[in-house]
């Protein structure tokens, strides 16, 4: 049997000679500090049109260049589709009726595949998914629109399970949390960033949605009291030769343990373990590995990579300036039970 650590350890070889100069032979020496780290700071751009899980029907790990050009020419096609101009864009819609969510024009899913071509950002389990839950563990999966009930609390990023309190709600809704900024960052949607600043006993990552800063102490301090939980986690790191690497537990339970997508919540937080690298692998390429460990809500840990690339400008994402959607929801239904109960 092939062991998890040969299987990472052979996609982050691939990672590495394919973000490398062609032929080269040596590793990337990256710029460093004044205190020799690697120097990691700037804009990071995670957008990839590789999912998160290998689809069910697909048998292979790595697509073939010409699949892989397919895949970048539909998505393509389908952003010049969503954004051609049309005569009346409002004609289209049902009035009186759901309107449904942000279509394609709003979304911004990246133009190309991860440099080796993976059918997935998983690369174990080598089947390229989630495992599966532990018994008695549940999925929450929860619908944009419909009321589908389900246990408090909502632990989605988007969508809810109706619209009785802002408590229905996703957390991204509530400008809680990003819906791709996770940790574990996982693409999904726009606004994928982050920034990184360092010092030599901090690192600060910034991420675009919903602007949430996460400092990181890399003085070996010890974690925080289990009784003291935190939206992202309390995160501490240390360096693996030129690897960053973060641990961060107590997590709170408001939180999910994984979220498979932004609709989708397993287990909770607080028995969440999570670890990241974040290692320079060419000028231009940071590679960004996590390993999710919670064995209470799966049967075992699985891992991801992805390269992000080096961005421009991170702009303000002022979610709670501008979030009149979920006071409409709420006031939308208010107004249909005054109705009703006129009826």
């Amino acid at each position: 049997m092939i062991s998890r650590a040969l299987v990472v350890a052979s996609v982050l070889s691939v990672l590495a000679l394919g973000a490398g100069a062609a032929g080269a032979q040596t590793a990337f020496e990256p710029p460093r500090l004044p205190d020799g780290k690697p120097d990691l700071q700037g804009v990071w751009d995670f957008r990839t049109l590789t999912p998160l899980q290998r689809p069910e029907d697909q048998a292979e790990a790595v697509l073939a260049e010409e699949e892989a050009s397919e895949v970048e020419a539909a998505a393509a096609a389908r952003d010049a589709a969503a954004n051609a101009p049309t005569e009346d864009r409002e004609s289209t819609l049902p009035v009186g009726g759901n309107v449904g969510a942000y279509n394609a024009f709003w979304t911004d899913q990246g133009a190309s595949v991860v440099d080796d071509r993976r059918t997935s950002l998983i690369v174990d389990p080598p089947d390229g998914r989630v495992p599966p839950l532990q018994p008695g563990q549940v999925m929450q999966v929860l619908s944009l629109a419909e009321d589908l009930g389900g246990p408090p609390p909502v632990r989605v990023r988007a969508a809810g399970r109706g619209t009785d309190s802002y408590e229905d709600r996703g957390l991204s809704e509530r400008c809680l949390l990003g819906f791709n900024s996770g940790p574990p960052i996982v693409p999904v949607g726009y606004n994928q960033n982050i920034q990184i600043v360092q010092t030599s006993d901090h690192v600060v990552i910034f991420h675009e949605m919903v602007h949430d800063a996460r400092i990181v102490p890399l003085d070996g301090r010890d974690h925080l009291p289990q009784n003291i939980r935190q939206w992202m986690g309390d995160p501490r790191g240390y360096w693996d030769g030129d690897t960053l690497v973060i641990e961060s537990t107590n997590f709170t339970a408001k939180t999910a343990s994984f979220n498979p997508s932004i609709a989708e919540a397993a287990g909770n937080g607080t028995t969440l373990h999570l670890t990241e690298r974040f290692r320079l692998v060419a000028e231009d390429t940071l590679q960004y590995e996590f390993t999710v460990n919670d064995t209470q809500t799966f049967t075992g840990p699985f891992t991801a990579v992805m390269p992000m690339k080096r961005g421009d400008v991170l702009y303000e994402f002022a979610c709670h300036e501008g979030n009149y959607g979920l006071h409409n929801i709420l006031a939308g239904a208010r107004a249909q039970e005054r109705e009703v109960a006129q009826q």
